[in-house]
């Protein structure tokens, strides 16, 4: 079945998307929501597609030619503009974070299921080709039972970056979790095969003049501890001067991943070296490395099936953003804080 898509604003986010969304099977980009007006010739020819543009959302959600949503406007309007959007029966692309806050996390939820419609949430790295194989790796026991996991998202979001001019604000950055560093905590999650029962978080931030126009913390470091025993680490740090550094490292019963590297028990050797995998690894914090179109691929042919996702469902994404909320207030509060506190 084909699906026509709207997107709801038109920044560096929307642009990845509509590109990744006109490379899939079914998908085709045909409407794009703005705040400011835009030319619907340029946009179409932009990205290959008949585009009509708008200045309205009311009106871009009645239209009879938009199947799906892809929302990637500032965090503070997620809520409003994803409810809307599920009340008119559009199933929705929705860009990370989902909302600011655990009540609208909920509310976006609720409004999906409540109409039927199907939802995606953009944690696409679960789609990149390093942990499409890590957790191919995982299922098949080449490093056995995991107890210990870390992975850590490294990424200075200064001026240089587009993302710091809004991104420096509690109203729509939120928390360094929330900004960027969630993708290594939906990661981990995936990885580690257990429920999170508790977390402990402390926050810090560098002192350069830089980083010093946030309005919140900008480096987390969160301990995990899960229902099977098994104990993980994240840590988002957006106030460092590096490369980008999206760190893997997991530690089973019978051996060892380490970012693209592999050392297991199950291959029989005992020497000091790793063995390299041959996997595109993530390691770009630009939208257009990150691998958008394999997961709206994946959303489109759910649809087809009428059923959820794999992988980046609403009701997964969802969880995430409970032990993220868990970590963060554990980090304000000064203490550990249970996953079942966040209701």
């Amino acid at each position: 079945m084909a699906y026509r898509v709207g997107i709801i604003g038109y920044g560096w986010a929307a642009t990845a998307h509509a590109d990744a969304i006109n490379g899939t099977d079914q998908g085709t980009v045909s409407a794009v929501f703005s705040s400011r007006p835009l030319d619907d010739a340029e946009v179409s020819k932009a990205h290959g597609s008949s585009i009509r543009t708008y200045t309205s959302l009311d009106d871009m959600l009645a239209a009879d030619d938009v199947d799906v949503v892809s929302i990637t406007s500032y965090p503070n309007q997620h809520r409003e503009q994803a409810v809307a959007a599920a009340n008119a029966g559009k199933h929705l692309i929705l860009e990370k974070p989902m909302a600011l806050n655990w009540e609208d996390c909920k509310a976006i939820h609720d409004a999906v299921v409540a109409n039927g419609v199907k939802a995606c949430v953009c944690f696409e790295l679960r789609h990149i080709s390093q942990f499409l194989t890590t957790t191919q790796l995982l299922e098949e026991g080449m490093i056995g039972e995991v107890h210990y996991g870390e992975i850590d998202y490294y990424h200075g979001i200064g001026p240089w970056y587009g993302q710091y001019r809004w991104n420096t604000t509690r109203e729509n950055g939120g928390s360094s979790l929330l900004s960027a560093g969630c993708h290594a905590l939906d990661a981990l999650l995936l990885c580690m095969g257990s429920k999170v029962e508790e977390v402990t978080a402390y926050e810090t931030t560098s002192k350069h003049e830089i980083f010093q126009k946030y309005e919140y913390a900008t480096t987390t470091a969160s301990i995990l501890k899960f229902e099977n025993g098994a104990v993980g680490k994240v840590a988002s740090v957006i106030d460092c001067f590096q490369p980008y550094y999206f760190h893997t490292h997991l530690v089973g019963s019978e051996g060892s991943l380490l970012d693209n590297q592999i050392y297991s028990n199950k291959f029989g050797l005992r020497d000091k070296k790793w063995a390299e995998l041959p996997m595109a690894m993530a390691d770009s914090g630009d939208v257009a490395d990150h691998p958008y179109q394999a997961q709206f691929q994946s959303f489109f042919d759910a649809i087809d099936r009428g059923e959820d996702m794999p992988r980046t469902s609403m009701a997964e994404a969802l969880e995430t953003f409970r032990v993220l909320f868990a970590c963060d207030k554990s980090a304000a509060e000064g203490r550990p804080v249970k996953i079942s506190e966040i209701e």
